[in-house]
């Protein structure tokens, strides 16, 4: 079975978030079970692109509206991945050093023209066309109504909503630039009084799904404006749970630690890691370490996180180290703290993938106080290196994260998005840190859980091939 994913991200190709992770990782484990899985992404003017040589394997020009835009359909010279990618090279519109910008339409809407019109040309056409998010969000319709695409609206097509947040919206006067189709049919595209491209792959794809169970039913309920129209189309909406690339985030393997460890000598490589840790940025070694790894937004609670560490670090019980970047007023608060706190507390603001795997690694306890969680990446790979996750219990966390009060619980949950929350959660952690019999138990428990992509992509092939 001939799989195509199309993505406007795909690790390590170009990262902004965990779509990236799953598009870089889910064609690999297809392609282990015997498919034929590959990816197709926009060209950026990146690190990876400017340090890996490509060769033009199709060139063509792609429609918009009245202007007219030269592409090329790029390949890997040397692929080191374990799947295909193939570029859309539209140096006008994508070849640039970001992914996302504020005003997205006419790029994005490019490459979705350009990769349907790469695809007519093919002999051997796709079995299934597998959409990521807003960004591919009209494939699905123009498959189903333009009119130059009608060789491949019998092709299943498949649409995951990775966050419904975000949606792609667009005014009218930009509906001339969608490849010709009956203009009746112009409500398929409409939510709201606008074009949304997230609402349109809800009505046209042939199934729709998200990244966990939990995740689809809170849509239902809460979808920034699409809950009903969820709701409408349940028939065909399944959540399938994320998995993580286990070659990847192995802490017996990876490159990126201090000191590798298994199973059987996790305490030694952990302390190694939490050692370093507390070296680089002065932090107490005799405290439990605490981490947070992520973007500074809403979403992920973290406007409360300066808050929650003031009162905290006042009880000099814990230590508290930082990893991400997002709003300036968060970011400025999180750095005014590091002088009051110093020797318990550090910030690194920005990204840094070497650092996030040893901070997996060396940390005692990952927060994850998220308002909106899809799937949620960040636990797995945590529970994954023997780090305890908190976490608030929504979407994945929910699905992935049982209480230590619960039978055959491990994590430390809690339920709203507050400080006084927050901080009891990790109160609740110190006191099981002090219980190190417990803790090591705990440590070793979730090490042995298995969140690999193995049983999530037999899911998805067995989702193909009930509508192929």
């Amino acid at each position: 079975m001939k799989i195509i994913h199309i993505s406007a991200e795909c690790y390590p190709v170009a990262k902004v978030g965990g779509l990236a992770d799953v598009v870089g990782a889910l064609p690999k484990y297809q392609n282990a079970l015997g498919m034929e899985s590959s990816v197709v992404m926009p060209f950026y003017d990146n690190k990876f692109t400017k340090e890996h040589t490509f060769k033009s394997i199709y060139k063509a020009q792609v429609k918009l509206g009245k202007e007219t835009h030269e592409f090329n359909v790029l390949k890997l010279k040397k692929n080191t991945l374990e799947f295909d990618v193939f570029f859309i090279d539209i140096k006008s519109l994508l070849f640039k050093n970001y992914v996302y910008s504020f005003d997205d339409t006419d790029r994005f809407l490019a490459f979705q023209i350009a990769t349907l019109d790469w695809m007519l040309t093919l002999k051997g056409k796709p079995n299934i066309f597998h959409c990521h998010d807003h960004h591919t969000g009209l494939i699905p319709f123009m498959l189903q109504e333009s009119f130059k695409y009608k060789n491949l609206n019998k092709i299943p097509v498949i649409t995951t909503i990775h966050n419904a947040q975000y949606q792609g919206w667009f005014t009218y006067d930009k509906l001339h630039l969608i490849p010709e189709f009956d203009i009746e049919n112009t409500g398929l595209l409409d939510w709201g009084g606008s074009i949304n491209p997230l609402a349109a792959a809800i009505k046209c794809a042939w199934r729709v799904t998200t990244v966990s169970p939990s995740y689809m039913e809170e849509l239902k309920l809460e979808a920034n404006g699409l809950q009903d129209l969820l709701k409408h189309e349940s028939a065909k909406c399944v959540g399938i749970l994320n998995g993580i690339d286990v070659d990847v985030w192995n802490p017996e393997t990876d490159h990126y630690v201090v000191e590798n460890f298994s199973k059987k000598n996790l305490q030694i490589g952990k302390k190694k890691n939490k050692n370093w840790l507390c070296e680089t940025f002065n932090l107490d070694k005799t405290k439990p370490l605490f981490a947070f790894i992520g973007r500074l937004v809403g979403e992920k609670g973290s406007d409360l996180l300066p808050e929650v560490f003031s009162t905290i670090l006042k009880e000099k019980e814990c230590s508290i180290l930082l990893l991400g970047s997002g709003s300036k007023d968060v970011e400025n608060e999180l750095k005014e703290l590091k002088e009051a706190y110093k020797g318990n507390y550090d910030a690194f603001i920005g990204y840094d993938e070497k650092l996030s795997h040893i901070i997996y690694s060396g940390a005692d306890f990952l927060l994850m106080p998220s308002r909106v969680e899809p799937c949620g990446l960040n636990q797995m790979y945590s529970l994954r290196y023997g780090t305890i996750p908190i976490v608030r219990s929504i979407g994945g966390l929910k699905d992935t994260v049982i209480d230590i009060d619960t039978k055959n619980g491990f994590g430390i949950c809690h339920n709203e998005v507050t400080v006084v929350e927050i901080e009891h959660a990790i109160k609740r952690a110190v006191t099981l840190y002090s219980d190190q019999d417990k803790f090591k138990k705990i440590r070793k428990y979730i090490m042995k859980i298995d969140h690999s992509w193995d049983a999530s992509a037999l899911e998805y092939i067995k989702l193909y091939k009930s509508i192929n």
